[in-house]
């Protein structure tokens, strides 16, 4: 099968292996002529980045580029951006990397026309309306990672520097008007942030297939989702020249992150603490804590979960995916606990109490309180 396919939902994607060489053509749809390209600083000097700049300037767009990204980017790093933004006189940009340079690229499009303040905009009510929509500048979204699917979001999350809390700024305009999904950009992953990031993706659809929440379409997404990574991230992990396999995970990170509209839960709301006081991976953080908020949610997702089962091909009902999820776990060798990740639990109580006041606890299928939050925890630990 020919992995190639231009696509309009949720966004207009160009999906295919060396697609990458269409970014002045996707310039010129968007209407831009002098881009900045945002990344992350690991991204910055990497051979899929000098690649990606010279098209750029083949096509008469510069060179400029923006790396100043820490891996949980904050208020700092955004400031940073739109000064550069503006000192460069762009007109739109190019997001570009995985989760971090993804979300502070779109960040830096959104703030490079506003007058308040980035945390006026919080995924809160209809905080969102606050926003001069039309000073919004273009984006073009190029994820060099398969996980966030932040290349099809309407949000960015941006650390507090300095309360370490993650924040979700939200706006429809947010979400990019093109996207390049070119798993080329993809092969030079290391085998643990393939993994990580894998596993990103597939909590994204785990969270969103459980969510109470109605919303049928996101429901399918989901399930599709959580299937192709079981398929093809063990492929992605062991040969990460397999492009098949790197192209079908590509889709499942764009699955996730459009089937969460449904709703995130428990591993998102203590994931995104933990990834703003420790600084840690986050899809591996998702993956560390995923097998006990499976257990915490068994009692009102036993029989969901057991449907997927079916649908994915895995044995035994709830238990076979559990079982699942574990031994995906061992294969990639991701870590058993959170203070294999050099979790203490010194700041418990702190945890406990920023996870209770992410947005993502909302949409777990057992009700969150301090009680079993803290317990989830230490099961956790």
């Amino acid at each position: 099968m020919k992995l190639v396919g231009n696509w309009s939902y949720p966004t207009n994607i160009r999906f295919g292996a060396g697609r990458i060489a269409e970014i002045g053509d996707a310039c010129a749809e968007a209407g831009i002529q002098n881009p900045l390209l945002v990344t992350d600083r690991g991204l910055a000097e990497l051979p899929v980045t000098k690649k990606t700049l010279d098209l750029m300037a083949a096509a008469g767009l510069g060179r400029a580029i923006f790396a100043d990204v820490d891996p949980n980017p904050n208020e700092k790093n955004l400031a940073a951006g739109v000064a550069a933004y503006h000192a460069g006189k762009h007109d739109g940009v190019i997001a570009f990397g995985g989760g971090s340079g993804l979300d502070l690229g779109k960040m830096v499009a959104f703030m490079s026309g506003q007058n308040l303040p980035v945390w006026d905009f919080e995924d809160v009510g209809d905080w969102w309306t606050r926003a001069d929509s039309d000073a919004i500048a273009p984006i073009i979204a190029v994820p060099t990672t398969a996980g966030t699917g932040s290349e099809v979001g309407r949000a960015s999350v941006i650390t507090n520097s300095e309360t370490h809390v993650k924040k979700i700024i939200f706006h429809p305009k947010v979400l990019p008007t093109i996207v390049i999904a070119d798993a080329e950009l993809t092969v030079g992953m290391p085998a643990f942030i393939t993994a990580g990031t894998g596993m990103d993706a597939f909590a994204h659809s785990l969270e969103a297939y459980s969510s109470p929440h109605f919303h049928p379409m996101s429901q399918g997404i989901a399930l599709e989702g959580m299937r192709i990574v079981k398929d093809y991230l063990p492929r992605a992990y062991k040969d990460g020249a397999d492009i098949e396999a790197r192209s079908q995970m590509m889709a499942a990170a764009m699955m996730g992150a459009t089937a969460f509209q449904k709703g995130l839960g428990a591993i998102h709301a203590i994931s995104h603490p933990l990834g703003a006081v420790y600084n840690l991976h986050h899809g591996t953080t998702n993956a560390v804590v995923m097998p006990p908020v499976l257990r915490m949610n068994r009692v009102l997702i036993e029989e969901r979960i057991a449907h997927a089962a079916d649908y994915m091909g895995i044995a035994g009902g709830f238990d076979g995916f559990y079982d699942y999820v574990m031994a995906l776990r061992a294969e990639m060798g991701i870590p058993e606990t959170l203070s294999d990740m050099g979790v203490g639990r010194d700041r418990l109580d702190e945890l406990v109490n920023m996870a209770l006041a992410d947005p993502s606890c909302g949409g777990n299928p057992v009700t969150m309180t301090a009680e079993n939050t803290r317990a989830l925890f230490e099961a956790c630990l």
